[in-house]
């Protein structure tokens, strides 16, 4: 038998401002619903039961993507569907559309939001893997004041973040990449859909020419630890040195124990951290192929 919803008040302001008010007044009692997708679900298996929700999708201005001095910000109610779909994404932050097409079923796609994803704050979430490989930045709003947050340091571990009862995630900003940059992400899963990662990297390389050495690097982990995280000394392994395959493989190699796996039914810890090494070493090759121009493979790798 199907659960039922618990009872709820629903309130659907005009404008930020009007959501923020209502967060402050219901002081902790209160909770955003964008498209729903995670919050609902919780409510029905009975994790979680708000007094409250409050509905954000007929506020204008947050579901909009806008070019910003050559890098973007996208409004927090942006479904995700349109990350693949949007020219500006594909074209200047490619990696972001490729994880936004992995994630959930067609759906699914078509019903979350950014900002939903990254503020459940899953450790297996698909969007926050790339836009931390970006350098994303998320903006957070209440009635006082906005506060500009690293998504780096958004995340305190499962389900937890450093968002306010009274803040809303209004947009995420991401900068242009300097030249010579280029990212990739990959996502392991039993099938094409409706499945949460079993292990996913997403790895972002900046050369200073075609020929150069690598004068940036980001590889972020994704479940294989209670939240996504930076595996910081491969990142700093990888720093001046000129990119060859027996760089990314011992940079791979350091990744696969910077991971706090566990077993669980998708998959055993060592599976896991066997398979951040592979997945880091393709990563930083599609992220190379990337910044020097070259197109790649990026079907199933």
């Amino acid at each position: 038998m199907t659960n039922l919803l618990p009872k709820f008040d629903y309130y659907e302001p005009r404008d930020v401002a009007g959501a923020c008010r209502l967060l402050s007044q219901f002081k902790g009692s209160a909770r955003i619903i964008a498209g729903g997708t995670d919050i609902l679900v919780n409510m029905k298996k009975g994790l979680i039961a708000p007094e409250r929700l409050v509905g954000i999708g007929k506020i204008p201005g947050i579901s909009e993507v806008q070019a910003v001095n050559g890098g973007i910000s996208i409004g927090a109610h942006l479904i995700v569907e349109k990350l693949v779909e949007f020219d500006l994404v594909k074209k200047r932050f490619g990696v972001l559309s490729r994880a936004a097409s992995v994630l959930g079923s067609p759906l699914v796609r078509n019903r979350a939001t950014i900002g939903g994803n990254i503020v459940n704050a899953r450790p297996a979430a698909d969007l926050p893997p790339p836009l931390m490989a970006m350098g994303a930045r998320v903006i957070l709003t209440s009635m006082r004041r906005e506060r500009e947050v690293p998504l780096d340091k958004f995340f305190k571990g499962p389900g937890e973040t450093v968002i306010r009862p009274s803040e809303v995630l209004t947009r995420v900003v991401v900068d242009s990449p300097p030249p010579f940059t280029g990212a990739d992400y990959i996502k392991l899963m039993h099938r094409r859909s409706l499945e949460i990662a079993i292990v996913a990297v997403a790895s972002r390389i900046t050369v200073d020419g075609p020929e150069g050495v690598i004068t940036d690097a980001k590889i972020i982990l994704s479940s294989v630890a209670p939240k996504t995280i930076h595996a910081l000394r491969a990142e700093r392994s990888l720093l001046g040195e000129r990119p060859t395959e027996n760089l990314f493989a011992r940079a791979a190699k350091i990744a696969s124990t910077e991971c706090t796996p566990i077993d669980d039914i998708r998959g055993g810890a060592e599976y896991r951290r066997s398979m951040v090494e592979v997945l880091t070493r393709r990563t930083l090759r599609g992220a190379l192929d990337e910044a020097v121009g070259r197109s790649g493979e990026r079907g199933e790798r």
